[in-house]
């Protein structure tokens, strides 16, 4: 008796803690994805026949005016249908002489990709929105740069630097988060680095040279340069008002496009393994964690995931927005759409490549769940 009670419990745990909490969060991003779709090609008068999130059989649909609003059993996903979506569609009977002008085929190459592109840009947007409205109503906590601690022998054990040292400037440029030291010196094994230092009040300048070690990053072994400091651990609160909300959220937002960016680069020139790639287990693994430390962690979180969300539909593989966004370019440059055949193989060749993916990604998920 006692283990099925055991079972139930921590099978409620699971739910309330990890299930719940991904599909909200998954569903608020797919949302915004999705809206842009739909608020753009409304903006070009297209007819939008589905407005859909997740996929399969229907739990709830309900048709409003001319589009039918549904929510699906599997929540990993969504989809806008719009009015002649194809040249040559199959819902072609659907398409009256009347509506012909309200088609998406119908719409300039360059309108149709504004359409597709802004679900990704509405992924972003999200995330603005995220970032602004956390910095405003709760300011923003930053691990100062004071150090606690400077190990022996070490590259800042070398140049002098003490415990209870701050620094003030990495290369003349100032900083106030002890998270831009590790970002700046990550890559920077064997390359001096100027730092300006406030010791006692007094500001003097000393270079360190990082060294290369290796750290467990998503359980694997990752190289990375260090100099020795550990931080004091404590944090300031900044407050930033209205306007001063806005310009932060700007910035961690365009911060996390450059830093995802230069991830997906290292993942191509094999500087970067693909085991370090989460997938929906460990995406659901992190929100259930968040979840259980506050609902308010949840936010710059889900604001990642959404950047994430929206510059992986952008990859150019042709089941995803990019690769769409690549016919619809092509089809500018030659004047006339691609053939229908040359475009079903072509998404036959990147649903294959996405489900790729996605058993990798699966499996190194479901291999960082058992370890």
């Amino acid at each position: 008796m006692d283990i099925i009670v055991n079972t139930l419990q921590n099978a409620g745990h699971v739910i309330l803690y990890y299930v719940i909490p991904f599909i909200i969060v998954l569903g608020i991003m797919i949302f915004f994805h999705e809206l842009g779709h739909f608020l753009i090609a409304k903006c070009f008068h297209v007819k939008v026949l589905k407005f859909a999130l997740g996929f399969g059989p229907k739990i709830i649909g309900k048709k409003y005016g001319e589009t039918e609003y549904s929510i699906r059993y599997f929540p990993l996903g969504g989809f806008v249908k719009m009015l002649g979506e194809d040249d040559e569609d199959n819902d072609a009977e659907e398409i009256s002489s009347e509506d012909w002008e309200r088609s998406f085929s119908n719409r300039h190459p360059l309108k149709r990709i504004a359409i597709v592109a802004a679900g990704p840009v509405f992924n972003v947007i999200l995330a603005f929105f995220l970032y602004w409205g956390l910095f405003f109503l709760s300011g923003s906590y930053i691990n100062s740069t004071k150090i606690g601690q400077v190990t022996p022998d070490s590259p800042a054990s070398r140049a002098g630097l003490l415990k209870g040292d701050m620094i003030k400037a990495i290369q003349g440029r100032p900083i106030e988060d002890w998270f831009e030291i590790k970002e700046y010196v990550y890559d920077k094994a064997g390359i001096p680095i100027e730092l300006t230092v406030e010791r006692e009040n007094e500001l003097f300048e000393v270079t360190v040279i990082p060294e290369e070690s290796s750290q467990k990053m998503f359980g694997q072994d990752v190289k990375v340069a260090l100099i020795g400091i550990v931080s004091s651990g404590d944090f300031v609160k900044k407050d930033f008002g209205l306007f001063g909300s806005m310009r932060e959220a700007a910035s961690e937002t365009w911060e996390w496009i450059v830093r995802i960016g230069k991830f997906i680069v290292k993942l191509l020139t094999g500087a970067s393994s693909i085991k370090m790639v989460g997938g929906p287990i460990m995406i659901g693994q992190m929100t259930g964690e968040m979840a259980k430390v506050s609902l308010l962690s949840l936010i710059p979180f889900m604001a990642v995931i959404s950047i994430n969300l929206g510059i992986l539909n952008l990859f150019p593989i042709p089941i995803l927005d990019g690769g769409f966004i690549i016919f619809l370019f092509v089809e500018l440059l030659i004047g006339r759409p691609i053939s229908l055949k040359k475009r079903e193989f072509a998404q036959k060749v990147g649903l294959s490549l996405l489900i790729l993916l996605m058993v990798v990604v699966f499996y190194y998920d479901i291999l960082r769940l058992f370890k």
